[in-house]
């Protein structure tokens, strides 16, 4: 890279916040997706705003992409500099900036661990409800760049949901405002839009988020079953019974067998073929009789084994058994790759034995554990990174799983996003109308495609084929993106 380039950024930064020794750069060639590997030319460490413009604004003045970047532990490949350019690593901004009990609000930094703010809040008897498995060292900025979910997701919502407003820079080095600390949208719901956009929209620079109050009480029950067909459709009955859970996990043998084979030692019944963690929470009265329900609909599906926890520290094992579910897999594989798709809750006992046939075709183990309760698959295939032919074979895997997905009326994400790793398979599910339509509302953000590019949509695709709109504030984004919507030319 230029050095004159390298010593402004200096100059903006100061020496210790630029990187561009080969050694240290070889930290952030990859996020958690580790199929995919790019070295970016320089790595930057702002600590505000104003910052971050300044890089962008610089990255514009020599036509370098740039990208930003957060705790590195995104599964898509959508941190990854596969342009090369500036990584924009904004682990240093990570102050809680403000905490409003009354208003049940916080503002952060993009670089705040998702679960620091529940741990900050918690004295006033708040908590931030999104938590990804990954929240004890997940960032919210990439939290907002993924709309990410978490176990609590299907009574809670995704991140969406609780972004009342954001402070950004846009692809050319303005700093903007979206949303409102009212979570009341004036004019187009352009926050929305930014919500789940992978960073190719704005980078996000501060967040003002939601806050719930903690609920009475909650009750956590542990099911094992037999058979995964019985487990799988031991999750519908739950759900059409009316009955909707803070939280409805799966877990299948392979996931079992590596938790309790690592240090969490949650107390999964090693003989299960499947088991179903379950949580509902909320007033006390009449969450007993929730519970009842719930165990007697798993009794109804062969459940042999339904306990409920009897004490906060036994909870506390069981969910940490099932947030450590990724990490454990290294006890019985070198490699895993986390797969990401939503599918109709009926359709998951035939599409988990389709998977498993897969697997068996390909040699290839997969462990299932995922939100079942909305349907959010997470297949892991497990595999041998220094083997090539395993290496084909996860490409060739992960594809008839998507499609396999998508053709029982899924869809290609729940919350790891598209990034890299599945943006030549957008064409399963949208049109090349609905694929313009898209590119068109992403070029009013970015037009020069200098903002993470080679994400989210497929290969042939050049942000070139979509004229240019140069953009500056709010109103005229609003303006730009209403009249792509409404089928105006660009």
């Amino acid at each position: 890279m230029d050095r004159e380039l390298i010593n402004k950024l200096r100059q903006i930064l100061g020496p210790s916040a630029v990187i561009d020794d080969e050694t240290e750069l070889l930290v952030y060639e990859c996020d958690a997706l580790t199929l995919f590997r790019n070295k970016p030319d320089v790595v930057v460490l702002p600590r505000t705003s104003e910052q971050v413009a300044q890089i962008v604004r610089l990255a514009n003045e020599h036509r370098i992409p740039f990208l930003p970047r957060g705790a590195g532990t995104g599964l898509s490949g959508g941190a990854l500099a596969i342009e090369g350019g500036i990584i924009i690593e904004l682990q240093r901004m990570n102050r809680i900036v403000s905490i409003d009990a009354e208003n049940r609000m916080a503002v952060v930094q993009p670089g705040v661990v998702n679960i620091h703010i529940s741990q900050a809040v918690a004295p006033y008897g708040l908590y931030y409800a999104p938590d990804p498995s990954s929240q004890m060292s997940c960032s919210i900025g990439g939290n907002v760049a993924e709309n990410s979910g978490g176990p609590h997701c299907l009574k809670y919502g995704m991140t969406t949901n609780h972004i009342l407003a954001i402070e950004a820079v846009t692809s050319k080095g303005e700093i903007v405002r979206f949303g409102h600390p009212s979570g009341e949208p004036i004019g187009m719901d352009l926050l929305g839009a930014i919500v789940g956009s992978e960073g190719t929209f704005v980078i996000v620079t501060e967040i003002t988020v939601r806050l719930l109050p903690k609920p009475q009480a909650v009750k956590t029950l542990l099911a094992a079953f037999h058979s995964v067909e019985e487990c799988s459709q031991c999750v519908s009955d739950v759900i059409a019974a009316g009955i909707v859970p803070s939280a409805l996990e799966f877990v299948d043998a392979k996931t079992i067998e590596a938790v309790e084979a690592s240090v969490y030692r949650a107390g999964y019944p090693r003989d299960a073929a499947a088991a179903l963690l379950i949580e509902v929470d909320g007033f006390r009265d009449g969450l007993e009789e929730t519970s009842d329900a719930i165990a007697e609909i798993c009794r109804r599906n062969r459940a042999y084994n339904v306990r409920i926890a009897t004490d906060d520290e036994e909870r506390a094992r069981l969910w940490l058994g099932r947030k450590g579910a990724f990490g454990a897999m290294g006890r019985i594989s070198p490699d895993m790759i986390t797969m990401d798709a939503v599918i109709p809750r009926t359709r998951l006992p035939e599409v988990l034995v389709a998977i498993d046939r897969i697997s068996q075709r390909y040699g290839l183990p997969v462990a299932n554990v995922f939100h079942a309760g909305d349907g959010n698959l997470h297949p892991l295939i497990l595999f041998d990174g220094r083997r090539q032919d395993h290496v084909s074979k996860v490409f060739g895997m992960s594809e008839e799983i998507v499609k396999l997905c998508v053709d029982v009326g899924g869809s290609l994400s729940g919350e790891h996003g598209i990034g890299y790793e599945k943006k030549d398979f957008m064409g399963m599910v949208f049109t090349e109308s609905d694929l313009d339509t898209m590119m068109r509302v992403k070029r009013v953000f970015n037009p020069d495609a200098l903002l993470n590019p080679a994400k989210v949509f497929p290969t042939r695709r050049s942000c070139t084929e979509i004229g240019k709109h140069s953009t500056t504030s709010t109103a005229e984004i609003g303006k730009r993106v209403q009249e792509i919507l409404l089928g105006e030319k660009p």
